[in-house]
């Protein structure tokens, strides 16, 4: 069996945080889909760190991690990422494997994000420009080039072949954009190498294996419910499935496989990028999210959007993932607000309804609120759930009895030791 942890709103929900907390738990860390856009931050014993491709399993002595098909790979940038894990002494070659069907990320498919999103002018989705678009476009139009493909002796004509093809595409956007594909190309081609001195795995043969043996697995998602391309706010969405299907299609763990779904989502709402954000607020509140919050991407330093806790929202992706428990990320966030608001329906087209709609633009959806008395205590010392102020319990109380599934643990601080298991 398999556990499966996932975001249930835009993203940034905490994420790395939470598998770094339960990691001790099992023996294998998978990550199922993304790529480096998607940054997860570690806390621990003073230190901070940010993992984009690596599962947040890294840091501990015990587990496996893998990097599953569903992944697209970036050399270059996981190359740094390695060397960023240098002073923490750890055995890589021995805790970390790669999917041998996971894409690769090619610097043309970086030049043709850039261009891309420069033509649409106005009209930009918000991409992280780092060429996780245009990689999963090729691995859907049966052009990619694959981990596996590495090992094959025509590699680099296969490399040749598309890169030329992406450079005819990048001259049609008609943009001004400058590089120089040769440097890149030869820092492209240096990355691989160091890829080559990792294990390469058949993901679906390995965890089948591991199943069978008895080992326990925890599915790592990135980004979240809402950003899925299915399911999101489409099309200021990402390219892959976030939500527990993807799980499947990312690893090859069979559906029946899944047992714990695990979904964290933040006390209050955020969104980076352009698309819709129903409780979205341009006041105060909004700004003094984003400060105590430190609302800012942990990869691309973009401030993030910030507005309170969408419970059609939230509902929505407990649904569709198949939720079984609930973690409830920087209720320390809203500490001091005299009121709290929670948007319990919307009204749509005059009307009002519970369920996420088609279309959640502003000119189809005004959020219907229920507020709340709120609490002003410091609760990042916090240590046990009796500890917490009544206006917070009652607060997760409403929210479980809303969403209709328990929330087991509320984070109060961004250490793995501030984590208070309920």
């Amino acid at each position: 069996m398999a556990d499966l942890l996932l975001g249930l709103q835009w993203g940034d929900e905490g994420k790395g945080k939470i598998v770094d907390v339960l990691t001790s738990n099992y023996d294998i860390i998978a990550r199922f889909q993304g790529g480096p856009n998607a940054g997860h931050t570690l806390e621990f014993d003073g230190i901070k760190h940010v993992l984009r491709t690596i599962p947040s399993g890294i840091f501990h002595a015990n587990s496996i991690n893998i990097i599953g098909n569903g992944v697209v790979i970036d050399p270059v940038v996981f190359q740094k990422e390695i060397e960023g894990l240098e002073k923490f002494n750890i055995d890589i070659k021995s805790k970390l494997i790669i999917s041998r069907k996971a894409h690769l990320i090619l610097p043309t498919h970086r030049l043709l994000d850039a261009a891309s999103e420069t033509a649409k002018g106005k009209a930009k989705i918000g991409s992280t420009l780092k060429g996780i678009g245009p990689t999963y476009m090729d691995k859907t139009g049966r052009n990619g080039l694959r981990v596996g493909d590495i090992e094959l002796t025509d590699f680099k004509e296969r490399y040749r072949t598309l890169a030329d093809k992406h450079e005819t595409m990048i001259k049609f956007y008609d943009v001004n954009i400058q590089y120089n594909l040769a440097e890149l190309e030869k820092e492209f081609f240096d990355a691989i190498e160091d890829l080559k001195k990792l294990d390469f795995i058949d993901s679906e043969e390995y965890l089948y294996n591991a199943q069978k043996a008895g080992k326990t697995i925890l599915c790592e998602g990135a980004q979240g419910s809402l950003l899925d391309v299915d399911f999101g706010t489409y099309p200021f969405v990402t390219s892959s499935n976030t939500t527990a299907a993807g799980a499947c299609t990312g690893l090859g763990i069979a559906p029946n496989q899944i047992k714990e779904v695990y979904g964290i989502f933040k006390a209050y709402t955020t969104r980076v990028g352009s698309g819709p954000f129903p409780t979205e607020d341009f006041g105060e509140a909004g700004d003094v999210m984003a400060k105590v919050g430190n609302e800012f991407g942990s990869v691309t330093g973009r401030k993030r959007r910030c507005g309170w806790l969408d419970l059609v929202a939230l509902k929505y992706a407990v649904r569709i993932n198949g939720v079984t428990q609930l973690m409830m990320m920087k209720g320390d966030v809203l500490s001091g607000f005299k009121t709290l608001k929670v948007c319990t329906a919307y009204k749509y087209k005059g009307q009002s309804i519970d369920h996420l709609p088609y279309n959640i633009e502003p000119e189809n959806v005004e959020p219907l609120y229920t507020e709340f008395k709120g609490w002003n205590a410091d609760l990042t010392g916090m240590t046990s759930y009796d500890q917490l102020p009544k206006e917070l319990v009652d607060y997760i109380a409403f929210i479980e009895k809303e969403v209709e599934v328990p929330i087991k643990i509320v984070s109060v601080g961004p250490d793995r030791k501030q984590t208070i298991m309920k």
